[in-house]
C-alpha cells in the first residue's frame, strides 16, 4: 500500500504533516477522522478533516469538525 504526505490544516492538528494511505489516484483519502494528534489524552476527541487540493506543490487535510469521544465508532 503506498502513502501520501499531507499537511492538517485548522483544528487541533493544525500544521501537523503525517502520512496516509493513498487512494487510487494518489491523494489522501477524501475523509480522515483523527484521534489526539498531539499524543495527550486519548480520551479528548476525534477529529474530522477532509481532503483539500494539492496546490502549493502538496495535500492537506481542511479541519471540518471534532465529535466527542465515542460518536466516531
Amino acid at each position: 500500500m503506498s502513502e501520501v504526505t499531507v499537511r492538517f490544516v485548522g483544528g487541533p492538528a493544525h500544521d501537523l504533516e503525517r502520512a496516509l494511505p493513498a487512494e487510487p489516484d494518489g491523494g489522501p483519502p477524501a475523509r480522515w477522522i483523527l484521534r489526539h494528534p498531539d499524543g495527550g489524552d486519548p480520551g479528548l476527541a476525534d477529529h474530522l478533516y477532509e481532503r483539500a487540493d494539492s496546490r502549493g506543490g502538496g495535500w492537506t487535510m481542511r479541519f471540518v469538525h471534532t465529535y466527542p469521544v465515542g460518536m466516531t465508532e
